[in-house]
């Protein structure tokens, strides 16, 4: 009889045992969902953040931290050291994430409150384990949490301030804070009144804040893709147009061989080249290159190409050429500058004029020498009146003339080595006998291997070789 009762007792026990274990764990897996979610996407934006390593993804940095620590301190329950040290510290990659959103006064209320974060953290930290009490320094904390996070809640509740403060204006992203400032400043008054606060408002008022960002962001990223699209088009027909600008052939002349290579760095280039053919026997060569990349050096090199119309009939004199192209340029290019070559052969003649303005020199192969000719003057654009001195050359069978833009020579390999004059004229060197389409292959191919795979062409690349026969 002792016996049966014996094992009805522990029955009942285990019973009871269980239903308190089955209890605690009902009243818990709301908090271990909400810190496992928070954990995870605090995770996952720190990891995001370290795959794109750039300075503009610092706000999901801190984001990630904040979301990661918040959910860590949801999931400590019954820990209260872990618990204490967090809500210490957390306050700092916060303020790191609304610093990255703030402007003017707010920004450099929040660079102060950073610093008082981070001392408070350090003090409430230490005391922690000092005192043994965790929570000794909490009040300060609360009063930080809760000056901040009203000073948050009334730049996002008035519009005004938002404009003037804020980067980013949303109402979701507005909303979320408040409710998120709301319940945190709630929790935080609840430690100076000694009242209980519900284990799931604050945390679900977080979830709100966290989804109204995410909202926010996906809104963003939907905007910047058709923004790209768009940008995208609109490069696509400024290339349609800059393509219809330069030549779609080398001209065909008697006793020439043309070859022209043209390869710009982006959609849209400040590279620009034009042949101007007289008749079957003359033809002018111009080469320009304008600083910078892109569409501001596309637009120049366009007026570049309407100034050259203007100067076709001084195509027999290359000073006048670029004397021409300077007076048109000068005060209509701001800060930028256009680098230009150009080069006259008269066939009829065998008479080859050559001035450049800043630009690398003109390469001459003949007789199975190599020169360098260089007949500059400034820099289209700079001044007025500037003067562009002419080299005049005999023309024979057999000459190679080779003219270029500096992306064929400023190259970067592993070692931060420039491609330069002497490998450019080595592979003309060693290709002599090539025609000029092969030996544009082979130098275009030599600048590939120059440079690192990983490393995207870093100029726009202009090459014309001439040869004589």
């Amino acid at each position: 009889m002792r016996f049966q009762t014996l094992l009805c007792w522990r029955s009942l026990g285990s019973a009871r045992l269980e239903d308190q274990i089955q209890t605690m764990l009902r009243g818990s897996v709301g908090s271990i969902m909400l810190g496992t979610v928070f954990l995870f996407i605090g995770l996952a934006a720190c990891a995001i953040a370290a795959i794109r390593g750039r300075g503009r993804v610092r706000i999901l940095l801190w984001f990630g931290i904040f979301s990661a620590m918040y959910g860590v301190r949801i999931l400590a329950q019954g820990h209260p050291y872990v618990i204490a040290i967090i809500s210490y510290l957390i306050m700092i990659p916060a303020l790191l994430f609304w610093l990255e959103l703030s402007l003017g006064r707010l920004r450099r209320f929040l660079q102060i409150t950073v610093i008082a974060a981070t001392l408070i953290g350090i003090a409430g930290s230490c005391a922690a384990f000092i005192t043994r009490s965790p929570y000794r320094l909490m009040p300060y904390n609360s009063i930080l949490v809760i000056w901040t996070l009203l000073a948050l809640a009334l730049v996002n509740a008035v519009p005004s301030l938002g404009r003037r403060f804020q980067v980013i204006q949303s109402r979701i992203a507005a909303i979320g804070t408040l409710v998120l400032a709301a319940a945190v400043v709630y929790s935080n008054l609840n430690i100076f009144f000694r009242r209980p606060s519900s284990p799931y408002f604050e945390p679900l008022a977080f979830a709100v804040f966290v989804f109204s960002l995410g909202y926010v962001a996906a809104d963003k990223i939907f905007a910047d893709e058709r923004r790209l699209l768009s940008i995208e088009s609109e490069l696509a027909i400024a290339r349609e147009i800059q393509s219809s600008i330069l030549p779609r052939s080398a001209p065909e002349l008697k006793g020439l061989r043309i070859n022209a290579a043209y390869r710009p760095m982006t959609a849209v280039a400040g590279d620009f080249y034009e042949f101007v053919k007289v008749d079957q026997n003359r033809v002018g060569f111009l080469v320009a290159d304008v600083s910078g990349h892109g569409v501001p050096a596309a637009l120049i090199a366009a007026m570049v190409k309407v100034a050259m119309q203007s100067v076709v009939p001084s195509a027999d004199d290359p000073r006048e050429v670029l004397r021409g192209l300077n007076r048109i340029l000068s005060g209509q290019l701001q800060d930028q500058f256009v680098s230009a070559a150009y080069l006259w052969l008269d066939m009829e003649n065998r008479e080859a004029l050559y001035s450049a303005a800043g630009h690398p020199p003109l390469l001459r192969w003949r007789e199975g020498k190599l020169e360098r000719v260089e007949s500059n003057g400034l820099l289209l654009g700079l001044r007025a009146d500037s003067d562009y001195p002419v080299y005049e050359m005999p023309l024979n069978s057999g000459d190679r003339f080779l003219l270029y833009t500096d992306g064929v020579i400023e190259p970067e390999n592993a070692a931060g080595d420039f491609f330069g004059d002497h490998q450019l004229e080595q592979i003309v060197r060693n290709n002599c006998s090539r025609r000029p389409a092969e030996l544009s292959e082979e130098l275009l191919s030599g600048i590939r291997q120059w440079r690192p795979a990983s490393v995207p062409q870093q100029d726009d690349i202009t090459l014309i070789i001439i040869d004589v026969v």
